[in-house]
């Protein structure tokens, strides 16, 4: 069925043109694919009649093969042009590979027959039979040609889909698990408000501008399931200029990111709450206070993110372990990673607590937002 939809002759001829540009990789793969079965077949049938020219029974299986493909591959761009498997669905793929055939069988008949120096439609009034056997021979041949082409399109259009679904179910994943994290990040951030204003006023204005900034700079970006390193260390660092203003001198920070990963892409707000947990857990308890440390580095095939304190040590804070903030994070990594990373607790030494993520360098990420 010809494209009902409204078009000049120029547009169509457009539309061919793009389409052809567009199917050029498939046509040429197909073309070899094509000569390759022909190649099997000639040789079958030489083997079956010994007595028979190989380089004959190659020229009728070739101009066959490729005049039946070029009817029943081409048809893509003039009938079913719609269809998501690259090839005519239905009755009209039927009707296009019996045509196809047709035409091939014809057109390579008669090239054989010229290339060999005889008329096989001889056969057509004194071995009807035989003639018929040809035919339905060559019509069995293309017909399962054709079929593996539609099988092939229509597994790596089912294929395409079922990659569509998983990115779309692991989006929507990790928009779910950041619609948790954030409020309880700004919960933790208003509490700590809070307990500033009944006891330094000054600094609790001080810090209350510094969340309006962060609110005001961070609130779009975290629309996204998923931003550069280098924004990831940003908003760390905003976060952290929130977290100086209540400790003052009880909070001293670094940020160390290897400038090859700064656009390296990761789910945002992946270690906010590793940083949460240690302040919250590791150095408020501690009177002194401490040092946090966020480091970002390739090992090998992997990226490694680190957030080291020198809080209250591992025993007190091995309850954060089961805390909202890990969890969140470790089932972060498991949307966008699968089994690829990990996450783990443990001391670095008899002072620091050390969180470590590891994932893959090569992995796709979910696409940014």
């Amino acid at each position: 069925m010809l494209s009902l939809i409204d078009t000049s002759p120029m547009d169509t001829h457009q539309s061919i043109a793009r389409n052809l540009r567009r199917c050029a990789p498939s046509l040429a793969r197909h073309s070899l694919i094509v000569m390759g079965f022909c190649v099997l077949i000639a040789f079958v049938l030489w083997l079956a009649k010994p007595g028979q020219r190989f380089d004959s029974q190659l020229v009728y299986s070739l101009v066959t093969g490729l005049s039946s493909w070029l009817i029943i591959d081409g048809s893509r761009f003039l009938i079913d042009v719609k269809s998501p498997f690259g090839f005519p669905r239905g009755w009209r793929g039927v009707v296009v590979i019996l045509v196809g055939v047709c035409f091939g069988f014809v057109v390579g008949t008669l090239a054989g027959d010229v290339y060999s120096g005889r008329s096989t439609f001889e056969l057509l009034p004194n071995q009807p039979r035989f003639f018929l056997y040809l035919f339905l021979f060559t019509l069995s041949m293309g017909a399962g040609v054709s079929y593996f082409f539609y099988a092939t399109g229509k597994s790596n259009y089912l294929q395409r889909e079922l990659a569509t679904s998983r990115q779309q179910a692991t989006e929507a994943q990790l928009k779910l698990l950041q619609s948790q994290l954030e409020p309880h990040m700004l919960f933790n951030t208003l509490a700590n408000l809070r307990a500033l204003i009944g006891t330094d006023p000054a600094r609790a204005n001080a810090m209350l501008d510094h969340l309006i900034d962060y609110l005001r700079a961070t609130l779009t970006a975290s629309r996204a399931t998923s931003h550069s390193l280098a924004d990831e260390f940003a908003r760390l660092g905003d976060y952290l200029a929130l977290m100086q203003v209540r400790m003052g001198s009880r909070l001293a920070c670094t940020l160390d990111m290897a400038p090859h990963l700064r656009e390296h892409p990761v789910p945002t707000l992946l270690l906010q709450p590793l940083v949460e947990n240690a302040i919250k857990h590791g150095l408020e308890p501690k009177i002194e206070g401490g040092s946090v440390t966020v480091t970002a580095r390739r090992e090998g095939a992997n990226v490694v993110l680190e957030v080291t304190d020198s809080g209250v040590g591992l025993q007190d804070e091995i309850g954060m372990a089961f805390g909202f903030g890990l969890a969140q994070v470790r089932e972060r990594l498991q949307a966008v990673y699968g089994d690829k990373a990990t996450i783990t607790l443990g001391a670095a030494s008899a002072q620091f607590t050390r969180a470590r993520i590891s994932f893959p360098y090569e992995s796709q990420l979910v696409a940014f937002a």
